[in-house]
């Protein structure tokens, strides 16, 4: 198997994706920021609101419109209905970018076998996954600017601008900006510079290095059309906007220069090679191609560095910072497949047992989560879990099986399997542990009574819904729908609201809606009450 994974590195590396989350990743819950995403895509496609982006019927210029454009895509096709349809994009980026980090790696001189691993580490790290949910915008940004980055290392590997890599600069500089602004650009593209020119000197003529420039310029400004248009168009919504959104830079979530530093954890299965493939003085003469890592080194370094000078920090700032992370915790795997025969001393050893061991455990262990899980399986789920926990001990047992023959990069690839077997098999799952008190407002849309809300309103309840719900409550007091009955949906009680429409309405409480599908992180602004007025 492993030789045919090398043999068709890019094939094996998207079928990876497709195969542990494009059938079953529809079991996580919509997060909030895909709602926003999926919702503005539904209104492109049931009001034509492509350019001038929004949100439950207002306005939404937070984020530009070139995610949201793909999401709408395949909405069209396979169902705006459909999350998994909805998430398919996102894990086509994915794959996007384990497959960037193959062919990087192979421009970088190295061996097949070594560059599929860091393709490979770069799909499983924890973040990079997580991301497609959490923050999709991300995904795309950072998946552009690695394909443009391949293409500028070409350029700068051959001292010259063909038209072909040229053009494909510009148009994924221009679609990493029509993603997520300048973000990538700082968090990606501009430490690569710095590790490039530390790691190999910039080589080349004046005029080739402003070719350079300028293709960067315009694919930026390319990139920035749809700002300019806004701008014009909607100027007042869009500076409100702006000004609120530059301002959380140095006072929305402030953290201090250090909470990034443990970066590291966010590879998730691949935390203890990534903290020892940081220690450059003990790798670097270990690895084969010394400028190489030292490139991903400072890639890596420099990008932290930059993020932890932003004033406003948060988590899942922290991908980007994953990508050329891969690349240096493949250079540790490099290292142990080759020489962990020969290691002797504890110093060495002892970490690989550690982490491939821990890997091993759990996936012998994973029956025991069936001892909480039993009150919930039955019928098909039963067998789904029955057939994971076999896939898993079996898996587990050729881990260490291998660990004790020293065959380390088998041993990789039962770690490749594992994750495979969790994305297919065992995260359905998640699904029969729904929280008895789970009530999807989707339910409340067969009959023709129109819904307004009162106070906030998640985008998840609007996206679960399935249509726009307006607001009652202005600024000015209420608005007097025409309808003489409708639902009403709120957050909370209150007195004032309430007794202010009891004058105009009969008021009937109807149900409680809750989208928290687990306990695990209930969120209380996910709980709906829904009311029925009736005019007097």
């Amino acid at each position: 198997m492993i030789k045919y994974i090398e043999k068709y590195p890019v094939i094996s590396l998207l079928l990876f994706v497709i195969m542990m989350l494009g059938f079953t990743i529809d079991a996580i819950p919509v997060s909030i920021m895909e709602a926003r995403n999926f919702i503005s895509a539904r209104e492109m496609l049931t009001d034509n609101n492509w350019i001038l982006t929004t949100m439950n019927g207002e306005a939404r210029y937070e984020k530009p419109p070139l995610p949201t454009w793909l999401t709408a895509a395949f909405g069209y096709m396979f169902g705006i209905s459909s999350v998994l349809a909805l998430r398919l994009p996102a894990l086509l980026f994915l794959a996007s970018i384990g497959i960037s980090v193959y062919l990087l790696s192979k421009e970088l001189e190295l061996r097949t076998s070594h560059s599929v691993i860091n393709g490979f580490i770069a799909l499983t790290s924890f973040y990079i996954i997580g991301i497609t949910i959490e923050a999709p915008w991300d995904i795309y940004a950072h998946g552009f600017m690695l394909l443009a980055l391949f293409q500028l290392f070409l350029m700068l590997k051959s001292e010259s601008t063909s038209i072909v890599h040229s053009l494909l600069f510009v148009l994924f500089i221009a679609g990493s900006v029509l993603s997520k602004g300048p973000v990538s650009l700082y968090a990606l593209f501009l430490p690569f510079l710095f590790a490039y020119g530390i790691a190999f000197k910039y080589k080349g003529g004046v005029l080739h290095f402003l070719k350079l420039l300028s293709l960067l310029i315009f694919g930026i400004v390319l990139g920035g059309w749809w700002y300019m248009h806004v701008r014009l168009a909607d100027p007042e919504t869009f500076n409100a906007i702006a000004t609120r959104e530059t301002s959380n830079w140095s006072s929305y979530n402030v953290r201090p220069f250090y909470y990034y530093w443990s970066f590291f954890v966010q590879s998730g299965l691949w935390t203890i090679p990534a903290f020892i493939s940081l220690l450059y003085p003990y790798l670097k003469s270990r690895v084969i191609h010394l400028k190489a890592y030292r490139f991903s080194f400072f890639w890596t370094i420099i990008a932290v560095i930059l993020l932890s000078i932003i004033p406003e920090k948060k988590s899942r700032y922290l991908m980007p910072v994953l990508i050329p992370l891969a690349f240096n915790i493949g250079f540790y795997i490099d290292y142990i497949i080759r020489e962990f025969k020969n290691l002797k001393s504890k110093r060495g050893t002892l970490p690989i047992y550690f982490h491939f061991g821990l890997i091993g455990l759990l996936a012998l262990l994973f029956w025991v989560t069936g001892f909480f899980l039993i009150p919930s399986l039955s019928g098909f789920a039963l067998v789904r879990f029955v057939v994971t926990s076999i896939v898993l001990i079996l898996i587990g047992i050729f881990i260490f099986k291998n660990l004790r023959a020293k065959n380390i990069k088998v041993a990789f690839y039962l770690l490749i399997a594992f994750m495979l077997s969790i994305g297919f098999l065992a995260l359905p799952l998640a699904k029969v542990q729904a929280h008895p008190t789970y009530k999807p407002i989707s339910e409340i849309n067969a009959d023709a009574i129109p819904l307004y809300h009162l106070d906030y309103v998640a985008p998840e309840t609007i996206y679960n819904y399935g249509d726009k719900i307006p607001n009652l409550k202005t600024e000015e007091g209420f608005i007097v729908p025409e309808e003489k009955e409708f639902r009403l949906l709120t957050t909370s009680t209150n007195p004032e609201d309430i007794e202010a429409l009891s004058h105009l309405y009969t008021i009937e409480f109807e149900a409680t809606y809750d989208l928290n599908f687990s306990k695990n992180g209930y969120n209380k602004r996910l709980v709906n009450q829904l009311y029925k007025l009736t005019r007097k």
